[in-house]
């Protein structure tokens, strides 16, 4: 089965009057254009992450991070441009440059640092569920709101201030958070901008929905960061990195054929990432107890080395551990399930996806914040210092 083409377009001008250079700013040590990459490199269904831009600057941050680049003309580069402009022209420049033109194309803007790859799952979900044209994030908002009338009168706006309400009484309204946003592709060029068609709504947590818009909303964004954990980096980086297969590289799911092939899906940001430390020096193992030749596959892409069809994964990892001269303090395992207890409680650090299960959770030195196969490994891969 074809997996549905879904193109993430990230805008990111070079200019800013408000904040300067605001696309390269950083938050938790990753610039904002960079944190929009990461997300949608981590999202399962998105297939292709490109970021539209006139800086050269920029270009080079992206291609660090592992996304392509598409370069906007001036004519749609300046303050007054709008973000409908830079996805029509970069729809049109794949199109007529490669003839590719994707079902569904995911708008991201590097505005929202902590937005979460599975904030970008859930809209793309909300649109398939509801077969809708647009779909959009969104955050509850439950204040009262004045506003000052024609003759500078102030009025309330959604609320009667004769009898107000308890805020439990009064139906729920939400903000658009400008985070993500989900377009069927062909409708999205017919109308010429994203609230195309039939509108539906994603909510996600009033956490997640800051926007930057000076240097109070970056400290703020850093604050949180910090307290959710994304992007922090270790203070000394582990020499080794080993991983089970189902669950942590896929998200536990298996896909069997007719003819009784199996097939999972894998983050390509994981893959980016996993790179990025082997040519760093990192020893990398995949340790599973899957005799499937999907995961010897997986593996030989990366360049990683594998150990397969174990079902008693410690003596394995002690022996790989003895034959690559380190210790186990050394190393970092990660796991999601029970067979994977003995490792991680040996490794000096024990890492868990965010979906594994609870006996896990409860022995793990980290918990994640991204689940197995939707960027867990990115995220582990990009708490290493660069060298």
């Amino acid at each position: 089965m074809p997996k549905t083409e879904v193109l993430a377009i990230i805008p990111a001008r070079g200019g800013s009057k408000g904040l300067p250079g605001k696309n390269l700013r950083t938050i938790g040590g990753v610039s904002l254009v960079g944190r929009a990459v990461l997300a949608a490199l981590a999202a399962p269904s998105v297939t292709r992450v490109v970021v539209s831009t006139d800086s050269d600057e920029i270009s080079k941050e992206v291609i660090k991070v592992g996304a392509e680049v598409v370069r906007r003309p001036e004519s749609i580069s300046g303050d007054e441009a709008t973000s409908e402009s830079a996805l029509v022209h970069c729809l049109e420049e794949l199109r007529d440059q490669e003839g590719y033109q994707p079902e569904l194309t995911v708008f991201l803007q590097c505005t929202s640092p902590l937005l979460l790859s599975e904030d970008i799952e859930g809209t793309v979900r909300a649109l398939g569920e509801a077969n809708a044209d647009c779909a959009f994030a969104v955050a509850k908002f439950q204040r009262v709101i004045w506003r000052f009338d024609a003759s500078g009168e102030i009025k309330g706006v959604n609320h009667d201030a004769r009898s107000r309400q308890r805020r439990q009484e009064r139906k729920p309204e939400y903000v658009e958070t400008g985070s993500v946003y989900v377009m069927k592709t062909a409708s999205f060029l017919s109308a010429g901008y994203r609230f195309c068609g039939k509108l539906v709504t994603y909510e996600i947590p009033h956490n997640r929905s800051l926007e930057i818009e000076d240097e109070t909303d970056l400290e703020i964004a850093e604050g949180f960061a910090s307290v959710l954990g994304q992007f922090d980096k270790f203070e000394q980086n582990p020499k080794a990195l080993i991983m089970d297969f189902d669950g942590v590289f896929t998200d536990n799911r298996v896909l069997v054929l007719e003819d009784g092939r199996e097939a999972v899906w894998c983050s390509r940001g994981d893959g980016l990432g996993l790179e990025r430390l082997r040519k760093m020096g990192v020893e990398l193992l995949i340790l599973s107890k899957e005799p499937n030749k999907v995961v010897m596959a997986r593996a030989n892409k990366l360049k990683i080395e594998c150990l397969h069809g174990i079902d008693d994964k410690l003596p394995a990892m002690k022996e790989w551990l003895s034959s690559h001269s380190l210790r186990a303090d050394e190393v970092i395992y990660v796991g999601n399930d029970l067979n994977d207890k003995e490792c991680m409680e040996a490794a000096g650090i024990g890492i868990a996806p965010s979906d594994s299960v609870p006996e896990i959770i409860a022995i793990a030195d980290m918990v994640l914040k991204f689940p197995g196969g939707g960027g867990a490994l990115r995220e582990i891969c990009d708490m290493f210092q660069d060298q």
